[in-house]
Formats: structure tokens, sequence, C-alpha cells
């Protein structure tokens, strides 16, 4: 038996492998939140009153800023590394579908969005006729939480399916999902904004609504964008991925079927087409227009012979009437091989047996006895032989093929 030389990958491969797997919008966000968080801490930088998201300063004071500096500032170690976990399969996902330009796009118009509602509701809450309550006014919020709960909302649409798992404690039905996490990180973690996930939900399910498409630019606005040559040196890496267009008219942006009308099926198919697949199989070799040239997984033309004679043996071993056209048609391919091919089969198994080379058979004829022994001698069982034999119609070179391949 051959030795095992596979080896396990080291922790620097795979983490290398990992993050080389993250598309180049997303790991730029998670680059931008790290650095950012690190050079707060090195230089003792904690005024977060000044770049959060404040109510009061941005209808007061205008200060607009606001509403894109509290995204990319968190308040704790723990603050940025799970929303940097939690955005990378979301991120990842999105942006196989979308794009990177238009995904960066989405960002920006859900961090408004999200801004717009957070200051509605908070005037409304302090302004009311029945009971003021300040307390939203003058809540200042940090952090990316707010888009990971529109991208939730957005990415739970795409999947289409009916329920989702919650932690792997229990299932919820899909469409509350994301309102399910928010009351779990509220009960779980303190100092949370309740009022501004709220409004990253909320603005995930206009988005998905199609509320926004009147906001939503042609494809030819990326393209215009991923030309330009300031954006060059981005759009040449490899982790970029460009825009396939889009129809202007779905109210979900998706990156194959522009052309067809959005269900929640074709959306399914465009998504799960970019997951993972837990198979060994031969890939596909189908031209991706971003991705030139014909590539194969090591080892798959080992795979596909062994395939094709696994599925070979499966038909000529299945036991089904010889009225079927299939069969039929099987048994007029195996009248077609060659005669070289023929000649070479009947030298084998000559050499193996000590005798002259075998005549030609046709199909359908028995075999003798004398023919099953030589086949025996050439270190076959004679169970195995018989068996092939008849699987054959008594065509000693269609036994000796099920033969070998059954010692393969």
């Amino acid at each position: 038996m051959r030795p095992n030389i596979v080896s396990e990958a080291g922790l620097q491969t795979r983490a290398g492998q990992w993050w080389d797997g993250i598309p180049f919008l997303t790991s730029a966000v998670i680059i931008v939140c790290g650095v950012i968080y690190l050079i707060c801490l090195l230089v003792g930088y904690d005024a977060f009153s000044e770049i959060c998201f404040l109510p009061e300063a941005i209808v007061s004071h205008f200060q607009v800023y606001r509403i894109y500096t509290s995204i990319i500032f968190h308040g704790s170690l723990l603050h940025v590394f799970f929303n940097m976990l939690a955005l990378v399969p979301l991120g990842s996902e999105l942006e196989r579908i979308m794009g990177s330009i238009r995904l960066l796009y989405t960002i920006i118009l859900l961090a408004t969005s999200n801004a717009i509602f957070h200051l509605i509701i908070a005037l409304v809450v302090a302004h009311n006729p029945f009971h003021t309550y300040q307390y939203l006014m003058n809540e200042c919020a940090i952090g990316f939480s707010g888009i990971i709960f529109s991208m939730i909302v957005i990415e739970t649409s795409l999947s289409g399916v009916r329920s989702r798992s919650v932690f792997g404690l229990f299932n919820v039905p899909a469409k509350w999902y994301a309102f399910i996490l928010l009351v779990v990180f509220q009960l779980l973690m303190t100092n949370v904004s309740l009022l501004g996930h709220l409004c990253g939900i909320l603005s995930g399910f206009a988005y998905t609504y199609g509320l926004f498409n009147f906001l939503t630019p042609g494809p030819s606005f990326y393209s215009a964008i991923e030309s330009s040559s300031w954006l060059a040196s981005c759009v040449r890496r490899p982790k970029f991925i460009l825009c396939s267009g889009g129809n202007p008219s779905a109210y979900i942006p998706t990156f194959s079927g522009q052309n067809l009308p959005s269900s929640s099926g074709n959306i399914w198919r465009n998504l799960s087409s970019w997951l993972p697949q837990r198979e060994t199989a031969a890939q596909s070799t189908q031209d991706d227009p971003r991705f030139p040239g014909r590539g194969r997984t090591l080892g798959s033309g080992q795979n596909t012979a062994v395939n094709s004679d696994l599925n070979l043996q499966a038909r000529l071993l299945d036991d089904s009437s010889p009225n079927n056209p299939s069969d039929i048609a099987a048994a007029g391919a195996g009248e077609r091989l060659s005669n070289e091919r023929r000649s070479q089969v009947n030298n084998v198994v000559a050499a193996g047996a000590g005798g002259p080379p075998l005549p030609q058979m046709q199909l359908g004829s028995i075999a003798s006895d004398e023919q099953i022994q030589k086949l025996v001698s050439m270190g076959f069982e004679r169970t195995q032989v018989e068996v092939a034999v008849a699987a054959a119609d008594g065509d000693l070179n269609v036994a000796v093929e099920i033969l070998m391949s059954q010692q393969d």
C-alpha cells in the first residue's frame, strides 16, 4: 500500500488560506477597523463622543460626518473582534454576489439609512406629545454592528430558507431571525445600542423590499468606477470582485441571471453557486470570465478514470431486461470496440494463460469451462470470473476489463 504522504497544513498556512479566501472589500473593512482600534489603543484615544453617532450633535450642529465615522470606531477589543468575525461570512457572501464596488456603495447606503431611521425614531420619542424621552437623543453609538444586522437581513432574504438556527440551540422562522438575535444580544450583553441594531434591521428590510431601488445606480456607474485609472491597482488584485451589471429593476442585485425575473429559487441558486462545496469530484470546466484559464483539482484525472470504470461495471452488472433500449445501446457500443483494443486484450489473456491468442467473440455467446479456466489461471477468483463473464454475455474481452477494473 502506498504510504500516506499528505500531511496537515500548519496553522500559519491555514490562516493564510483563510485570509486569501476573504474578498477584497471585506478584508479592507477588517483591516481599516482593526488598524483604527490599534491606533486608538496605542495613543490612548478614548474621546468617542467626538466621533460617535450622537443624534443631538447631528441635529444641533449638523455634524453629518458622525454617520460614517461611528461605524469604523469600536470601544473595546471584544467589540471589534466579534463585529469583524461576524462580518467575514456575511460580507464575503454578499461581495461575491454583488461585487466589491457595489457592496461598498451598499454599505454607504445602509449606513446612511441607518442614521436616518435612528434620527427619526430618536426625534419622535424625544418630542412626542405624550411622554418625552431624551435619552435616545444623547445616546452615543459606535461600531459596525448596525451594518452587520442589515447584512443579516439581506443574506437571510437571499438564502431563501424558511428557518435559521440561533447559535445551534433552536430554530426560528427566517423572517424573525434578526429580531431574535437583537433580543438575545440585548439580554446577554451590556452597553449595547438597541436602537442602533434595530435601525440596521429596518434598513435591511427596506433594502430587500426594494425601497432603495431609486437610489441604486445602473451597471454603467459601477463599470465606470472599475475602469477608472485611480482604482486600477485595486481592480488588478486577485481578491477584487468585479460587478456583473445586474438588473436595475430587481430589488436584490445578484451576480447571475440579470435578465431573468428575480425569485427566491433563482436567488438561492445564485448564492449557493458561490458557496464552498464539500465535493472531491472533478469540478466543472465551464469558463468564468473573472478567472481566465482552465483549472482542475489535483488527482481529478485519476478520479475520472475510476468513476468511469465503476460506471462501466455498474452498467454491465445491471440485471435489467434485455429489451431495454439502453441495454441495446450498450450492446451496440460494445460491438463497436476497435479491433486493435480487442487484440490487445486477447494477447493479455493468452499471455496469462500460456496459450495462443483468443479468437474474437461476439456478444451473446456463452463462455466454455476452458475459457473460464484460462481467466482463473491468470489469478482471478473463479466466482468473480463467472460473474464477470455472465455480465459480459460471454465476451471475454469485456470480462477481462471488468476483472481488471475490480482489481484497481
